[in-house]
């Protein structure tokens, strides 16, 4: 997500470091930079141009103290700017009405049907709601059986008529049944439609009318960059939309949307996005997005991202057993499927500070603990429970059944032991206190 817009950033950023003070010459050469990250990353020139003058204003008025360098100042003022185009504070959808009508709008595959899935699977799941699906994409019959699939998929109802082919009556249809129902939530995904074609604005324009939506949602593709703020600007002045929802954002993304929408339609993002599963959609906070652009990580989003996977129960249990030394590879395979559950690995791993570097250009697959979970499922009940019984013939009938070799085997089974010793060693207060005493001065870490 913006590895390139995050890399020239960091280029540019680093023209102050090690530099005494802020003076005009620098900081102009720093900006001189960042705009040219920013046009590369395809963002608006006016909302480019605004930005670097603003930074730049910001940090020539400013005392550096001794404790902040130049740059970390410069990196402060950025991060801010940057959270403040992108929206400042997260904004959520509105929830109100019964039923809650939202009304999905945007061009031809830009993911309009699967994020109708994903904000249904959300309210489901996150908020306690009882969502509806409605198809309203009349062109494209392919639109109505895909949100079947996806109702089918969720366990969410959807409601479709292919012999209607007037939006406006599917709508009301569908609201009708939903007050029967008591449906708490209407959805209704509409067909994709270029904002030049008049007859198709009519219609949208006609549908929002009739049913008087809560909510109207933009959906937009973030790859397509600069295209997408244009596209934005003519669909707001003809449905005032409420929010943007910006999709597609685990794959080339510049970052042009993300960065400029808000500054040029005043509309907030408010969902992102990053993958084609369900559960891949993503609140969206502008200070924790500004914290991955400038390769802070995202510490806050992550841990979230676990606690949904992980109750405190379980980890109650899971403490229990490593006190006790029974976590075995149930729990072992347990923990995968739990993190596998969080979304994209790679994505995981750039949420960790200092970590988006390293993992930019790994070829980390979403399937790389396919290799692991076949090694443990190719085990018998009793050795998952009692690792210690795995000598060589057991770990050869192991690799054979698990497609796997042998040194493969090996391999997990140490790397499993020694996640039981420094877990058992985590939970033993003793045992942490006599390691740090017995750790070289220049190991200790410093608070």
């Amino acid at each position: 997500m913006f590895d390139n817009l995050q890399e020239h950033l960091d280029r540019a950023l680093k023209v102050l470091k090690g530099q005494g003070r802020i003076t005009e010459i620098n900081v102009a050469e720093t900006m001189k930079e960042v705009r040219k990250a920013l046009l590369d990353a395809d963002v608006n020139y006016k909302v480019a141009k605004t930005f670097t003058d603003t930074v730049k204003e910001k940090a020539l008025g400013q005392n550096v103290l001794t404790a902040v360098s130049p740059g970390q100042l410069l990196v402060k003022i950025t991060h801010d700017e940057l959270a403040a185009l992108m929206g400042g504070t997260k904004e959520d959808i509105y929830l109100g009405g019964n039923p809650t009508i939202i009304l999905m709008s945007g061009l031809q595959g830009s993911g309009k049907t699967t994020f109708t899935g994903k904000l249904a699977n959300y309210l489901k799941t996150k908020k306690g709601k009882k969502p509806l699906m409605v198809a309203c994409d009349v062109y494209r019959p392919a639109a109505i059986d895909q949100l079947h699939v996806l109702g089918e998929q969720i366990g969410v109802e959807v409601f479709s008529n292919k012999e209607e082919k007037n939006p406006v009556k599917i709508a009301e249809a569908a609201i009708k049944q939903a007050k029967d129902n008591n449906n708490s939530v209407v959805l209704i995904d509409t067909a994709g439609r270029l904002a030049v074609d008049e007859q198709m604005m009519n219609e949208i324009a006609d549908l929002k009318k009739a049913i008087k939506p809560n909510e109207i949602l933009f959906v937009v593709d973030s790859m397509t960059g600069q295209d997408a703020v244009n596209t934005a600007k003519a669909f707001n002045d003809r449905l005032d939309f409420d929010g943007v929802i910006l999709t597609k954002l685990d794959g080339d993304t510049r970052g042009g949307a993300a960065l400029s929408i808000k500054s040029v339609v005043n509309k907030p993002i408010k969902f992102i996005g990053t993958g084609e599963k369900m559960e891949a959609l993503d609140v969206f906070y502008p200070e924790r997005m500004a914290d991955r652009i400038l390769g802070m990580g995202d510490v806050v989003s992550l841990v979230e991202k676990a606690q949904e996977q992980f109750s405190e129960e379980e980890a109650r249990k899971l403490n229990k057993k490593i006190a006790t030394n029974k976590f075995d590879f149930n729990d072992f395979l347990g923990q995968l499927q739990q993190i596998k559950k969080m979304g994209n690995v790679k994505d995981l791993m750039g949420m960790i500070p200092g970590m988006g570097k390293m993992v930019k250009n790994m070829d980390i697959d979403d399937d790389a603990f396919k290799g692991i979970e076949a090694i443990i499922q190719s085990m018998t009940p009793e050795e998952r429970n009692k690792p210690e019984l795995l000598n060589g013939s057991r770990r050869s009938r192991i690799a054979k059944g698990s497609g796997q070799g042998i040194q493969e085997v090996n391999k997990l089974l140490k790397q499993f032991e020694d996640t039981r010793k420094m877990m058992r060693m985590m939970n033993d207060k003793s045992a942490m206190a006599k390691m740090m005493k017995n750790m070289p001065k220049g190991m200790m870490p410093k608070f």
